[in-house]
């Protein structure tokens, strides 16, 4: 291989690569990851990430993005299609292509330079367009790049390589063996605190959960595991106090009960953003924190940007939060749940809760991790996730929300290649606890014995906050269909947009979808940049939770498990957004819509 695909920051490239694993017969794959401590990233202070939580995993993530350095490359003279035309990645003569191995099948992407790179190194950033499929092999095959004058580049071509993808035991087995240990188990839970004072009521409380991790619970708690890799419950704090917050209708009615998980960074009390469902909607709203990702995690998180060796106390907590989801849809299911307590009764004593009438709702954040819980445990089957995504190296950089953290990550981790394979390191721990590493086996091919989900997918048209393009790789990794024409004429800047998610044809429909509404917001960004306020317009990321349109979908799903077409074929044009004056999310826009 040519001396020019090495550079003193880039010691991991091409990223994934079988260079960086070992055979190992035990595992799944018959390989196991050996990332070499020498060649990752280090931080300003010297320290190198460690590895050491990446390497028991046996092939790289779902949704690796591969990398290499091709200085002096220009890809759109080369003809190695952007995030625009997806379609032509498929084509026999393009320079760049990617296969999987054990199918033989030519896999969809895109390709870009990485444009938080001011000097240029020409690091080429390759978005499979679908997750890579648990257990295969890729194959990578680069030739014909040529410069901006159409001179071939530097660098000896071709350039082929192959890596593994990690097996579904080493992605999902920890979460999955939590979950099998659960089986049957009853948690016990407190009410703390019950104001009846409005509609609707709320009752606020806690309940245990089986506890994992090396602490009491607490951020930075990282999972303990037996001789044999195992996760085990910690014999000095063998359970954990996991708050809920719980709101029903004021009058006695008996209804089923919306699991709601919460966004980026948040907690369990956004399910009082639900309080007109909850009154209007016959249905109960409860949530618990995404602990690994909620509000109380915010200085961990901070100083885990600082030294990436720390990351691992995030996906292992957020591991105890997806057995903690399930708990509390177990306990709003089940008669000697929470309908055994006084505060979920009526005055007449009538429970106010339908057995077994749990339905699952996740918002931003809360959908980006909402098909762990819903793809290892059966407490609910039908699933809403608002504005989702997956695979969390894809959709950082491209997030205003990441704007917050970037001076603290850029300070800390100065080279710009160095960063973008710092957050390939960080993907696979991360798999454990999003839905990158699960949602293979959500609508088809479900884990044994759990029976697979109908999903309703909402995306936001020019998202600041969870990238389209993560969107619809989702879509496209699950099956779901997208009712056509999805936006106006001349909206996207696609060649062909939705490129390979399949039509819906007739609806009403009992097949997952993925439902885009168009709040008259600017396309995205083709590059791996998050928009820019004016430029890109408004901010349409939570458009959707006040347009009556998407509401009537969403509920109509959620009772009838039907998903219906609102706008009579037409494509779903929201209210457009106008300035309000909240604040809201670091480096985003405030918008509300106008109705």
């Amino acid at each position: 291989m040519s001396p020019e695909i090495w550079t003193p920051a880039s010691g991991l490239l091409p990223w994934p690569h079988d260079r960086f694993t070992v055979p190992d017969p035990s595992t799944a794959t018959g390989v196991r990851l050996a990332i070499p401590a020498d060649a990752v990233p280090r931080n300003a202070a010297g320290i190198p990430i460690d590895v050491s939580a990446q390497n028991v995993a046996d092939g790289f993530s779902p949704g690796s993005r591969i990398l290499v350095h091709v200085p002096g490359v220009d890809l759109a003279r080369s003809g190695v299609p952007a995030s625009t035309d997806i379609g032509s990645s498929m084509a026999p003569d393009v320079a760049v292509r990617l296969t999987d191995l054990d199918t033989g099948e030519r896999w969809p992407y895109w390709a870009e330079l990485n444009s938080y790179d001011p000097e240029r190194h020409h690091l080429v950033m390759i978005h499979p367009a679908r997750a890579l499929i648990e257990g295969h092999r890729y194959q990578v095959e680069i030739d014909a790049l040529v410069t901006s004058t159409g001179d071939p580049v530097p660098t000896d071509l071709p350039l082929v390589w192959s890596f593994p993808v990690a097996s579904s035991d080493s992605l999902s087995g920890r979460l999955r063996a939590m979950v099998a240990a659960a089986d049957g188990f009853m948690p016990d839970f407190e009410v703390t605190e019950i104001d009846d004072s409005g509609d609707p009521v709320s009752v606020q409380g806690t309940f245990s959960v089986p506890n994992y991790l090396d602490n009491d619970g607490s951020p930075g708690g990282r999972m303990l595991f037996d001789a044999a890799g195992r996760p085990v419950i910690n014999p000095e704090y063998p359970t954990w106090r996991a708050p809920f917050t719980f709101l029903f209708a004021a009058d006695a009615a008996p209804r089923g009960t919306l699991v709601f998980g919460h966004g980026l960074l948040s907690s369990r009390d956004e399910v009082y953003t639900l309080d007109g469902i909850c009154s209007l909607g016959n249905l109960n709203v409860c949530g618990t924190d995404w602990v690994g990702m909620c509000t109380e995690d915010v200085p961990h998180v901070a100083d885990v940007l600082t030294d990436l060796s720390r990351f691992v106390s995030i996906p292992d907590r957020l591991q105890q939060s997806q057995l903690a989801f399930i708990l509390l849809a177990r306990l709003a299911n089940r008669p000697d749940g929470f309908a055994s307590h006084p505060a979920f009764r009526g005055p007449d004593g009538s429970p106010r809760l339908t057995p077994d009438g749990s339905v699952f709702v996740g918002n931003s954040q809360g959908g980006i991790l909402g098909g762990v819980a819903s793809a290892v445990a059966d407490e609910w089957q039908r699933a809403v996730f608002g504005v989702p995504g997956l695979a969390y190296n894809l959709m950082l950089p491209r997030s205003v929300n990441w704007l917050a953290f970037e001076d603290v990550f850029h300070g800390a981790y100065p080279d710009p290649v160095d960063r973008m394979v710092a957050l390939e390191l960080l993907q696979l721990l991360w798999d454990r606890g999003e839905n990158s590493g699960y949602v293979q086996h959500l609508t088809t091919d479900p884990y044994p014995g759990v029976t697979p989900k109908t999903v309703l997918l909402i995306e936001a048209f020019g998202d600041h906050q969870v990238p389209n393009v993560a969107t619809e790789v989702l879509a496209r990794t699950i099956g779901a269909a997208v009712r056509r024409p999805a936006l106006r004429d001349g909206r996207s800047s696609d060649v062909e947009p939705m490129w390979g998610i399949e039509d819906v044809g007739t609806m009403p429909t009992t097949r997952s979808v993925l439902s885009v509404w168009d709040f008259a917001t600017p396309a995205p960004p083709t590059t791996n940049l998050p928009p820019t306020p004016g430029l890109h317009g408004l901010d349409p990321h939570d458009a959707g939770s006040s347009e009556p349109g998407v509401m009537i979908q969403a509920l109509n799903f959620l009772f009838t498990g039907e998903i219906i077409d609102p706008t009579g074929g037409e494509p779903s044009v929201g209210a457009p957004l106008v300035l309000d004056d909240t604040d809201d999310a670091p480096g985003s826009t405030s918008a509300e819509p106008v109705h």
